[in-house]
């Protein structure tokens, strides 16, 4: 019989290209995967990789297990989900991830909705970007990854993956207090088009490449001169009058600090969809459903819910 975990090993090589990516993504030893790869190899009498210079490729024999490989791994998260809802009270982990502003807005208060519902439950939560997300999800590292459709994300079609759309919202101008924008109710985004821009370090997260692409679409190229690493600091920025920004209606910044979230208006309107994503077959994981209902739960006023998008 086929260990199911050999042939996760082998998906992993095959995504990430390496046997040491994919031994990291394991969080195993490099020799400790190659080991087990060979052993598949000899159990089902056929060659799966070969050399390609400092890397290593699949066999067409390999390509034609993986194929089978997503409808067996699949299969046995239904069958996981199945033997949950047989177990008397399951305490978890429940373990979801999400970027800056979903663990912020969304999955922080999911969690916490659970524990007061249930002491008992454990959950574990993690930041980290989307495609990091995605990788601990294929690599069974965490249940429910909360995410934002990004240009390098796997295809919504990747058999690994079950995604679902769970808000739309929009994104905002950010001012100092005193900007004239400030007293206004909303501003179109081309109407920003003079102004010095702030935004986060392009190797953070993908923000920049969305103002850009945002402003594009208004008709004009943002003067960047300040990045960022994190929402807070963008706030301070613009508060004390280095620039705008766009930030989505999830982050949030400093109280204290004199900035004034000014409404986009007009034919530009930015907004992100924010999708929940688990490994398909686990969907009906009672656990993960439970965590699934929470985050629709915590979805706030401001932003719209997947059912209404």
């Amino acid at each position: 019989m086929i260990d199911l975990r050999r042939l996760h090993m082998l998906r992993l090589v095959h995504q990430h290209g390496t046997v040491t990516s994919a031994a990291e993504a394991l969080h195993l030893t490099p020799s400790a995967v190659s080991h087990q790869l060979r052993e598949l190899a000899r159990e089902l009498k056929v060659p799966l990789l070969e050399p390609q210079g400092r890397k290593v490729r699949l066999t067409p024999a390999a390509h034609l297990l993986i194929e089978h490989a997503d409808e067996l791994l699949a299969k046995w998260e239904e069958t996981l989900a199945d033997l949950e809802s047989h177990r008397a009270g399951a305490v978890g982990p429940l373990r979801m991830c999400g970027f800056t502003t979903a663990v912020g807005g969304l999955v922080a208060p999911a969690a916490g909705a659970l524990l007061r519902d249930d002491p008992d439950l454990r959950v574990e939560i993690r930041e980290c970007d989307t495609d990091v997300a995605l990788g601990l999800l294929a690599a069974g590292a965490t249940d429910i990854a909360v995410i934002e459709p990004v240009p390098d994300a796997p295809p919504p079609g990747d058999p690994r993956f079950d995604r679902a759309p769970l808000l739309e919202e929009a994104y905002d101008l950010i001012v100092p207090v005193g900007h004239p924008a400030a007293r206004r109710p909303g501003v179109r985004l081309e109407d920003a088009a003079a102004e010095t821009w702030i935004t986060t370090d392009p190797e953070v997260c993908a923000h920049r490449q969305q103002v850009m692409t945002y402003c594009a679409a208004a008709g004009f190229t943002p003067r960047f001169a300040h990045h960022a690493a994190n929402w807070s600091v963008i706030w301070a920025l613009v508060a004390n009058g280095l620039g705008v920004s766009l930030v989505p209606r999830l982050a949030g910044g400093p109280s204290d600090q004199p900035v004034v979230r000014v409404p986009l208006t007009g034919d530009v309107v930015p907004k992100r969809r924010v999708l929940t994503c688990v490994r398909r077959g686990s969907r009906d994981n009672p656990l993960i459903v439970r965590g699934l209902d929470a985050l629709h739960d915590a979805v706030p006023g401001h932003c719209v819910p997947a059912a209404a998008a």
